[in-house]
C-alpha cells in the first residue's frame, strides 16, 4: 500500500518526533521544514480534495492552549474535553496530561486522523479522533470543556465558529481559546487567561516568536 493510500505511513514517513518548543513535556510527529511537505501534499494529496497538513506543525495558537492547560491542570481535571479544529491533537493530548476524563480531537482532515493516533500513542494517552464538520450542528452536549486552538485565520470561518462555540458556552460548558493575533479574532466578551511569547518560524508565519493569547469565552 503506498503511503498516499496509507495516512499512518504518510504521516511517519514526512515527520519526525519531536517536542514543540512551547511544550517540551510532550512530543509530536511534526514536519522539520514547511515547503517540503506543502509542496508533496499539494501535488499528491491536493488532487484527492484534501486540505493542506495543518496536522504537521504545532500552530502558536495551540500551543498557547496546551501550556494553560498543562499549567492549570484544575481547568481539564476529572472532564470531559473536545479539541475543536484539533489538527496535531495537542490541545486534546495537554487536556488528557492534565487528568481529563476523556478528550475528543475533531477536525475535517482525514490525515489528523493518523497524526492524532500517532501523537496520542506516543504521549501514552487515548484520544478518540472524529473527521466531522461540526459547525452544522449543535455544540455536543456531553462535553464540559471546549478547546480551540486557532480559530481565526480566515474571516468567514472566525465569525461561524465563534458563533458555534457561544452556543457551547451558553450550554454550560467552558471555552477556552488560543490567540496569536490573528486578523480576524474577536476578543469582545472573552475574559484574558494568559499570553504566551511562542517561538515558530518565519516560513509558518510573520515572526518567529508569537505572542500567543488564552482566553475563556464569558
Amino acid at each position: 500500500m503506498s503511503a498516499i493510500k496509507d495516512p499512518l505511513a504518510f504521516v511517519r514517513d514526512n515527520t519526525r518526533l519531536q517536542a514543540p518548543p512551547h511544550t517540551p513535556e510532550l512530543v509530536l510527529h511534526l514536519a522539520d521544514e514547511v515547503t517540503p511537505i506543502w509542496r508533496l501534499t499539494e501535488e499528491e494529496l491536493g488532487a484527492l480534495g484534501l486540505p493542506p497538513p495543518f496536522w504537521a506543525f504545532a500552530w502558536a495558537g495551540g500551543q498557547g492552549v496546551a501550556r494553560y492547560v498543562l499549567d492549570h491542570p484544575e481547568v481539564a481535571r476529572g472532564r470531559r474535553v473536545l479539541d475543536f479544529a484539533s489538527g496535531s491533537g495537542l490541545c486534546a493530548i495537554a487536556a488528557l496530561k492534565a487528568g481529563a476524563a476523556t478528550a475528543l480531537a475533531v477536525d475535517i482532515d482525514p490525515f489528523c486522523a493518523a497524526a492524532i493516533a500517532l501523537n496520542a500513542a506516543a504521549n501514552d494517552v487515548m484520544v478518540e479522533a472524529r473527521i466531522e464538520y461540526l459547525l452544522d450542528a449543535p455544540p455536543h452536549s456531553d462535553i464540559d470543556l471546549f478547546l480551540a486552538g486557532d480559530i481565526a485565520y480566515e474571516k468567514p470561518l472566525a465569525g461561524k465558529v465563534r458563533a458555534w462555540l457561544a452556543k457551547a458556552r451558553r450550554a454550560g460548558a467552558e471555552v477556552i481559546i488560543g490567540d496569536p493575533g490573528r486578523t480576524y479574532f474577536d476578543a469582545e466578551g472573552l475574559e484574558p487567561l494568559a499570553e504566551y511569547s511562542v517561538p515558530t518560524t518565519r516560513e509558518l508565519e510573520d515572526l518567529e516568536v508569537k505572542r500567543t493569547g488564552v482566553l475563556r469565552l464569558a
